[in-house]
């Protein structure tokens, strides 16, 4: 009896969370209804039990090349484990297609110190103008000490003068990705993975202010609710303000 009331408890976190919800923080969401079980009772009771299978992560396409303008140093070269919030800063764009059958893109700026998505602004153009917005969210929003390091790939929006010099007058330091190297970007390679398969190809949207709206509705779930393996299966938020 008390293996069912499990079984029932596991369906409903697994179909709350949009059937995103992986054995690994299965387990964290069970503790917070005091049930105290080990991955790999869970991963039988979810896959052999239940038969709730994983996600499988789509690869995600690349985009053309476009002339460069100012190429930055890799500064982050791959070291992704970051002591402190505000102090270095990752960012990238993906595309989503509108019900119209257009594209809309979104950037979302990411801190490396607890995963969290600090800026995400969807826009109908992939151009310096969307980089710039979502960045001026992140600054009004978190407001961080200059000498911030903003880690990307060498797409012309983050290789415009416009976007350079507006990094240079906000005290953000650029470091970008070496040319055909997603590794160098890895947390954002993640992020956009877990963006496409537990919210992008999960749903239909009606209109762009539905997409938009949801876009939202989803940040704020993988901020405050999904449990992220970097930060020990705390949320990142959780992670952030820790005790």
């Amino acid at each position: 009896e008390q293996r069912f009331m499990v079984y029932e408890r596991i369906k409903y976190i697994y179909y709350n969370n949009n059937r995103t919800i992986g054995y690994r923080p299965m387990k964290i969401f069970l503790q917070r209804y005091g049930i105290y079980l080990s991955t790999t009772t869970i991963h039988k009771y979810m896959n052999k039990d239940l038969n709730l299978s994983a996600i499988v992560m789509r690869k995600k396409p690349g985009y053309k090349s476009c002339k460069k303008h100012k190429i930055f140093d890799n500064l982050l070269k791959q070291k992704f484990n970051v002591d402190e919030k505000h102090k270095i800063w990752c960012t990238d764009f993906t595309y989503m297609r509108q019900p119209n059958g257009k594209f809309r893109y979104n950037c979302t700026i990411m801190d490396l110190f607890d995963r969290s998505a600090i800026a995400s602004v969807n826009s109908d153009y992939i151009n310096t103008e969307l980089a710039i917005e979502t960045l001026t969210e992140a600054l009004k929003k978190e407001k961080p000490n200059n000498g911030i390091l903003l880690h990307s790939d060498q797409g012309v929006q983050y290789t415009s003068w416009e976007f350079v010099n507006f990094c240079k007058d906000n005290g953000v330091i650029q470091s970008m990705s070496k040319a055909g190297c997603p590794y160098d970007n890895a947390p954002m390679e993640r992020f956009y993975n877990t963006f496409k398969n537990c919210f992008y190809y999960r749903y239909t949207f009606e209109s762009v202010e539905q997409l938009d709206e949801m876009t939202k509705q989803y940040i704020n779930w993988y901020n405050y609710v999904r449990p992220h393996s970097t930060n020990n299966y705390m949320t990142p938020m959780e992670f952030r303000y820790r005790a």
